[in-house]
């Protein structure tokens, strides 16, 4: 089933560099009692993900503050030392968004989120996405049809629907 306005996010552990190293966090965690933003893209450091997506909502994250955000959050079917590298040289760690990896596809997969293309070497990769959830319950979900694209699911697009 794919997830949808209205859903409670599935209550996975994703990874993230800590201080000490890799830790695990309970996406529950992250998002009781807040609003919080979730952007899921193919992978990092690859090229919309890379020159479009992630950079709208470097653009956009300050906005999303102002519109009452306690978060935003990037989540790639990546390992928690990937997403930390990816978010150092793409800015967005310095811009205040959280890099989590889903390396197992837990999440993307109960989510319904996930899709394959093994001639571009991408097998159990996250759909393209973006979503705003309030207390962990989804209020809006912008989803792309093509993971190659990134028309719908930026940060500017989903501000606008906020």
């Amino acid at each position: 089933m794919t997830i949808s306005v209205g859903d409670t996010l599935p209550d996975t552990h994703l990874g993230r560099m800590g201080k000490d190293g890799p830790e695990q966090v309970a996406l529950s965690a992250l998002t009781k009692g807040r609003k919080v933003v979730i952007f899921a893209l193919p992978g990092a450091y690859t090229g919309t993900c890379s020159t479009a997506h992630v950079p709208s909502f470097i653009r956009t994250r300050d906005d999303f503050t102002a519109k009452g955000v306690d978060e935003v959050i990037c989540l790639s079917v990546n390992d928690p030392f990937v997403m930390h590298a990816w978010g150092e040289s793409t800015g967005a760690t310095a811009a205040g968004i959280t890099m989590l990896g889903d390396a197992e596809a837990e999440f993307t997969k109960t989510a319904g989120m996930d899709f394959s293309a093994p001639p571009a070497g991408l097998i159990d990769r996250s759909k393209r996405y973006a979503l705003m959830a309030e207390d962990g319950v989804v209020k809006v979900l912008h989803a792309e049809e093509n993971p190659g694209v990134c028309d719908i699911s930026g940060g500017e697009a989903l501000l606008a629907s906020l």
